[in-house]
């Protein structure tokens, strides 16, 4: 059978920076079709595809589910000093995605693999591989709707965690603001009216925002900031149009549709803020059982306990949770965190391996094999 680095450097070696997320399906699910999955790929649109593969879903106990994106973001604009698509140095697999998460998803699938060789006694097992996370979890949102009927276990993503346990993490709500006037020649600003003043108002505002809620023990306070800012046509006319991007991230007990409004009062009436991207945080209880159960095994196979943590990123569980029932969802993968989006991202070969032993006691132990 193939090991975690030779799948994961294969996975990287794919280009899926926002596209041709099927492509990459296309290569692991024989693999899973191999050892007894029913798998099925749904584009939500050309190329793009998200893989559901189910294996003994129909026993009493609802099948635990294991989840991970294989699109990545741009390769950026800095020379990388390894090879991009694939290098292996030492104890590091270079790579885009290698951390953030083609390393995970080829631990979720090379351990699901080794648990449908033996029986059940209790449950089966159920893997979300989607495409368009790093863009809103468009694929996620779209298997929600399309592929994930009936009863769910808990849910683990297998997102940069450095094989600690993440017990959930912020959401994320991105705000368009836009502010519009009137065109005027700039020698004559009086006979226009200047949109970009009155986007530069509303954004002064946001700085100042302080949220009401939080903070949260493990989260921390939710945060605000302004991302980008647009506006004008050229430096002698008034401009018409300004657009500004915000970036909010909420924490557990604060509402979207709330925190929009609150801040469209603090912009005023001549901006108007408008949802980009829209994703709830997560939370599981670290006194779960199940999630007790899983910090048990990630402490036996690296021998590290660590405190209850949230992540500050959002993954994909902030749309399968809730598609799922609300279940437990632990957050738990091999790469490492700082290592998402950078130049030069690179995996650890060693917790590559460790990774693949975490899912795959993790699965015996919910299907009882």
């Amino acid at each position: 059978m193939i090991d975690v680095v030779a799948l994961t450097r294969g996975l990287v070696g794919l280009d899926t920076v926002d596209k041709a997320e099927s492509e990459a399906l296309k290569s692991l699910a024989p693999l899973l079709e191999g050892a007894g999955f029913t798998v099925a790929i749904s584009e939500h649109e050309p190329g793009r595809g998200t893989l559901v593969a189910e294996w003994r879903t129909e026993l009493d106990v609802p099948p635990l589910c294991l989840s991970g994106h294989v699109d990545t973001v741009p390769l950026g604009s800095a020379p990388w000093r390894h090879d991009p698509f694939g290098e292996i140095d030492g104890d590091r697999l270079y790579g885009r995605g290698a951390s953030d998460m083609k390393g995970g998803v080829a631990a979720i699938v090379l351990a699901a693999i080794r648990i449908a060789a033996a029986t059940p006694r209790r449950a089966g097992l159920r893997l979300v591989l989607t495409a368009a996370e790093e863009t809103g979890s468009l694929g996620a949102r779209h298997v929600a709707r399309s592929l994930l009927g009936g009863p769910s276990g808990p849910l683990v993503i297998a997102e940069p965690t450095g094989n600690t346990v993440v017990h959930g993490h912020k959401g994320a709500l991105w705000l368009e603001a836009l502010a519009t006037g009137v065109t005027a020649h700039g020698s004559m600003p009086s006979l226009g009216d200047n949109a970009i003043y009155k986007l530069a108002r509303a954004v002064s505002r946001f700085q100042d925002h302080r949220f009401e809620d939080g903070p949260h023990p493990v989260m921390g306070s939710p945060t605000l900031n302004v991302g980008t800012i647009q506006g004008g046509l050229n430096t002698n006319s008034v401009p018409d149009r300004a657009v500004a991007t915000v970036d909010i991230r909420t924490i557990t007990g604060q509402h979207h549709e709330e925190v929009a409004a609150c801040l469209a009062r603090a912009a005023g009436p001549d901006v108007k803020l408008r949802p980009l991207v829209d994703l709830p945080p997560v939370w599981t209880d670290p006194d779960d059982a199940w999630a007790r159960s899983v910090a048990e095994i990630v402490r036996q196979v690296t021998g590290q306990a660590g405190e209850p943590r949230a992540a500050t990123y959002f993954t994909d569980a902030s749309v399968l949770t809730p598609a799922l029932g609300s279940v437990p969802t632990v957050v738990c993968g091999p790469g490492e965190a700082e290592q998402a989006h950078v130049t030069d991202e690179w995996c650890s070969v060693t917790r590559l391996a460790e990774s693949v032993e975490i899912f795959e006691r993790i699965c015996a132990d919910w299907c009882a094999v």
